[in-house]
């Protein structure tokens, strides 16, 4: 039998991969999508490489994104992410993809799907389906092409790109159920070892759930590998995950929980401290205000999800919540520093002082394309 060719480009967006597809070369049937996804990856793997597809192994490598025409006035572009199990065949929509969203206006003005000028700054709106909320991208242009080659470096890729400005417009409730759709900024879980936890769960960029790094008997200095490893921890991340997602409204039940893998995130919070990132370099605790070690599709992220580090950022100017216990004193929400497994992480989020409500949140990431052609799935 033949296989299906379809055009795509693979495209590094910050510290992820993915296969970018166009939405006119795809089925019109969007329920076709799922399954020509997990092919496409290589999944399910059982051995967790998907050598039989385009995807690497692990979660910031099994990812797809799909560009089309805007289906609303106040954007230039939709941009649909899907999350690919690895070993598994799951393909969840529930949730965007930050890193990814930086090459979305890049790949739209490249591909000629925007209007924007031939030199200087595109400013491209960008439509992201999974979450109904509107993403704006800068990104430098010369010569009708986006510009890759800068001095901005982003930890967890080696050298230096050129910026995208990314603003998360309006980025709370993408759910419907409020920006702190637990019900309040802190609640207490019990997890299945009878031990108890405090977490605070958030919606803000995407769906998120923070939880105190000693709650759990985590170290936010750990090594992701290290995590991975300690099953008792992952367990216990999993369990605070699944409750978390029945108790936000985004699953029923348990065992639907387990389904949808992309969200809510999970992650372990602690004050600055000194540590060394996975690339053996020292970081002072003064260089920090906050340390993150977030869980991504089954397992922690080498640095973090872009939208993981803004919901951490919107976490942050809620009052009461486990974010803010951890910061250090002083700390800028406009400028958050925070200490992840690749190095310190920038971000920010702008909260109105009357009506408490988080307007913005901001990260720059480089971006760039690596081959395009064709994809062939069976």
């Amino acid at each position: 039998m033949s296989q299906r060719r379809i055009p795509a480009a693979f495209i590094r967006g910050g510290t992820s991969k993915a296969v970018v597809l166009k939405h006119a070369d795809l089925p019109e049937d969007e329920a076709a999508w799922p399954q020509l996804f997990a092919r496409l990856m290589g999944s399910p793997d059982p051995g967790k490489r998907q050598l039989d597809g385009m995807g690497g192994g692990i979660s910031s490598l099994s990812k797809v994104c799909v560009v089309g025409p805007a289906t609303r006035d106040d954007a230039d572009i939709d941009y649909t992410f899907a999350q690919i199990g690895v070993d598994s065949d799951s393909v969840d929509f529930s949730g965007n993809c930050g890193n990814m969203s930086s090459a979305m206006g890049p790949f739209a003005y490249d591909e000629g799907l925007v209007e924007g000028p031939r030199d200087g700054e595109a400013v491209v709106r960008i439509h992201n389906t999974n979450s109904g909320k509107v993403i704006v991208a800068r990104f430098g242009v010369s010569e009708g092409h986006a510009v890759v080659t800068g001095d901005t470096a982003i930890p967890g890729v080696h050298g230096t790109g050129a910026p995208v400005t990314l603003d998360f417009l309006d980025p709370s409730d993408t759910f419907g159920r409020g920006t702190l759709p637990g019900g309040s900024a802190r609640r207490e879980l019990t997890l299945a070892d009878g031990r108890g936890v405090r977490v605070t769960m958030i919606d803000a960029a995407v769906p998120s759930v923070f939880v105190a790094a000693g709650d759990v008997a985590g170290d936010t200095r750990s090594h992701p590998g290290a995590i991975d490893e300690d099953v008792a921890l992952m367990d216990r991340l999993e369990d605070i995950r699944r409750q978390a997602s029945v108790m936000m409204g985004l699953s029923s039940d348990l065992q639907a929980a387990e389904q949808r893998i992309a969200t809510p995130k999970v992650a372990m919070v602690g004050p600055a401290a000194e540590y060394r990132d996975i690339a053996g370099i020292k970081h002072s605790a003064e260089a920090q205000d906050l340390q993150i070690r977030m869980i991504s599709a089954g397992q922690a992220h080498r640095a973090v999800p872009v939208t993981g580090a803004l919901a951490l950022a919107c976490a942050a100017v809620v009052n009461g919540s486990v974010v803010s216990a951890c910061l250090s004193q002083g700390a800028d929400p406009l400028n958050l520093r925070i200490a992840t497994p690749s190095g310190i992480v920038t971000v920010g989020a702008t909260r109105d002082g009357e009506s408490g409500v988080i307007s913005a949140a901001r990260i720059v990431r480089t971006q760039r394309r690596l081959m395009d052609g064709h994809v062939y799935i069976p």
